[in-house]
């Protein structure tokens, strides 16, 4: 009879949350739930219809997964900078079950359902500077977009792990030491702030031969910590990695020759790497690398949203 009663209430919760299409998370216990994974929980099953999870300021300490089969849902933080989701897990931690965490593993938010979006919530991951690959955010799912929003950690941050998925970030912040935006997916940064924080890489990119654009960047910029001083754009994961920044401003810790061949000239052949029009004391053309292209005004121009991400518009 118990187990009878509790399974109605479960589906009556999850009619209820699916007729409201909104919920709230506050940790001082003034909305439905205090963590943003029981609010995630609510959400049913194959869930096909958009639903708001609002998340009040505070400091959310919590792995948090959204499940492949809760699509549509958007998740909007009180503030930005004041609503922060965050875990400390890193490769190499021991879970209590013996599995040790690995790049695929340790992220603190995993986003496995399509079409979810963000605003104003800061994704963070604290492992500390020394720790290693310690992901704030894996994307796996397909067309996700972000809008205001902060990644924040050290190495490995930003996991854009699907392939031929594409996401959209837009007035995001960006901040890391090592590879902080890496993977294989394609995504439009569209006037983000990329902060480095350590003398190495920005992308790490592993785009795959048959997809026609990785990562790129449109009118960002990029800024480093005041010691910092050779970061390069970019070193290929796989050998076809693609990356542009289109129109961006870049301070003087980009170095000269702009990119990385990750110690395989191999990679120079096959690795997909450009830029057109950038500004700033780090931007350089004629020192960059042989290797990397120097887009002509007709070729930026083909670097369009419709062009790059197809029929989904995530300004809609």
């Amino acid at each position: 009879m118990r187990k009878a009663f509790l399974g109605t209430f479960i589906v009556l919760l999850c009619h209820l949350v699916q007729a409201q299409h909104r919920i709230t998370v506050a940790k001082d216990g003034s909305g439905q739930y205090k963590t943003v994974q029981a609010a995630l929980n609510a959400v049913p099953e194959g869930n096909n219809k958009p639903v708001t999870i609002y998340i009040k300021k505070g400091i959310y300490k919590e792995v948090i997964v959204v499940d492949a089969t809760k699509s549509f849902i958007k998740l909007v933080g009180e503030d930005a900078a004041k609503t922060i989701l965050t875990y400390d897990n890193h490769a190499g931690t021991r879970m209590p079950n013996g599995d040790t965490l690995n790049t695929w593993t340790c992220a603190s938010f995993f986003v496995y359902g399509n079409d979810f979006s963000a605003e104003n919530v800061s994704f963070e991951n604290n492992a500390g500077f020394t720790a290693g690959q310690a992901v704030a955010l894996r994307i796996e799912g397909n067309r996700a977009s972000f809008k205001n929003c902060r990644m924040v950690g050290f190495q490995d941050v930003l996991f854009l792990s699907g392939s031929g998925v594409k996401h959209y970030f837009r007035d995001c912040y960006i901040e890391g030491t090592t590879d902080f935006i890496f993977g294989a997916a394609t995504a439009v940064f569209k006037k983000c702030h990329i902060h480095s924080k350590k003398n190495s890489h920005v992308t790490a990119a592993s785009t795959n031969s048959i997809i026609p654009y990785g990562f790129v960047f449109l009118d960002c910029r990029l800024t480093a910590d005041s010691n910092i001083n050779k970061v390069s754009l970019g070193r290929p994961w796989s050998s076809t990695a693609s990356v542009a920044y289109i129109n961006c401003w870049m301070d003087s810790h980009i170095v000269p020759e702009g990119w990385n061949n990750w110690k395989n000239p191999a990679n120079e052949a096959t690795a997909r790497y450009a830029e057109y029009n950038s500004s700033g004391p780090g931007a350089n053309s004629d020192a960059r690398v042989k290797w990397a292209k120097q887009l002509t005004t007709e070729e930026a121009k083909k670097m369009t949203l419709q062009n790059i991400l197809g029929t989904w518009d995530p300004e809609k």
